[in-house]
C-alpha cells in the first residue's frame, strides 16, 4: 500500500498525520539468517533502512523520529556482534552527519553511557552540539537505551532534588516528572511502529508510549521501505484517538 505525499497534506477534513514517529528496528538477524548470511551483514543492511526512513520522513513533513538502535539488554549478545553494531554507529556518524545537518535534522542520543567507547561518546557528543539548532527534522536515536532505566535514573535525580531540599514531593506532577526524561521537551509519540511480526514494546519507552497508537509489521527492518513506511503511516490516519475521553483527541 502506498500513500502519495500529497494525501498526507494536514487539513482541518482529514486525520492529520503524526507529528512523531518512533520506530522499533527489528528483524536484522533473522533477515541475515534466512538469507545464509552472517548477523553483521542484517546490521549492514538495517543502516541502509534508516537512510531511507530518515529521508523519507523528510519529505513527508515528519517533525520527530525517533530510532531505538541499541538496548541496554543487547549487552548480552555475543562481543563480536556488539563490536560490529557500534561500528555501524561511528561509520553511520561519519558518513551521514553531513548531510543530515545540511538537510536541517537535529540529532539527539537518548540511553545511558555507562559502558561506551570514549571515541563514540565524543562523536555522539559532536554531532548533538553540530546539528543542535537544526528545525527541519528531531531525529532521535535510542543507543544503550533501556525504558525501565531511563525511569529509574529520573526517579533518582528526583529524589535527591527532594533531599536537598530544592524540590518537594507535592512539586512532582507527571509533568514535572517527563522533565527529568531522556526525553524532556520532546512530544510523545503519535505511532509507534515495530517491524519483524513481534508484538511487544521490548523496554522502549515504557513512559513515553502511553497513548500511542501502535502498528506492528512483519517485515524485516533491513526491507522496511518508503512504501511500508508510508502504509503505517495510513493506518494510523485511519485511527481515532481519544486519550481516555470519548471524544477524539489532536495532538498538534
Amino acid at each position: 500500500m502506498t500513500l502519495a505525499a500529497e494525501e498526507l497534506a494536514w487539513s482541518a477534513t482529514e486525520t492529520r498525520p503524526p507529528r512523531h514517529i518512533a520506530i522499533i528496528m527489528d528483524g536484522n538477524g533473522r533477515w541475515a539468517a534466512e538469507r545464509g548470511l552472517p548477523r553483521a551483514e542484517g546490521h549492514r543492511q538495517g543502516v541502509e533502512s534508516v537512510r531511507r526512513t530518515v529521508k523519507a520522513a523528510l519529505e513527508l513533513g515528519i517533525t520527530h523520529l525517533t530510532l531505538f538502535s541499541f538496548s541496554s539488554e543487547n549487552w548480552s549478545r555475543p562481543h563480536q556482534e556488539i563490536r560490529d553494531l557500534f561500528g555501524l554507529m561511528r561509520r553511520f556518524i561519519r558518513r551521514d552527519l553531513a548531510d543530515l545537518h545540511k538537510n536541517g535534522v537535529r540529532i539527539r542520543v537518548v540511553g545511558t553511557r555507562v559502558g561506551l567507547d570514549g571515541d563514540i561518546l565524543r562523536m555522539i557528543d559532536d554531532a548533538v552540539r553540530l546539528t543542535k539548532d537544526n528545525e527541519v527534522l528531531n531525529l532521535t536515536i535510542a543507543f544503550n537505551y533501556g525504558g525501565r532505566d531511563e525511569l529509574a535514573r529520573a526517579a533518582s535525580r528526583i529524589a535527591e532534588e527532594v533531599k536537598a531540599g530544592s524540590l518537594a514531593p507535592a512539586d512532582i506532577t507527571t509533568e514535572r516528572f517527563a522533565s527529568y526524561l531522556d526525553t524532556a521537551g520532546l512530544p510523545d509519540p503519535d505511532l509507534l511502529i515495530r517491524t519483524s511480526g513481534e508484538l511487544r514494546l521490548s523496554n522502549f519507552l515504557l513512559w513515553q508510549l502511553a497513548y500511542s497508537e501502535f502498528v506492528f509489521i512483519d517485515t524485516y527492518w533491513p526491507d522496511f521501505s518508503r512504501e511500508t513506511f508510508e502504509a503505517a503511516i495510513a493506518e494510523y490516519q485511519q485511527r481515532t484517538r481519544r486519550f481516555g475521553g470519548l471524544t477524539a483527541r489532536s495532538t498538534a
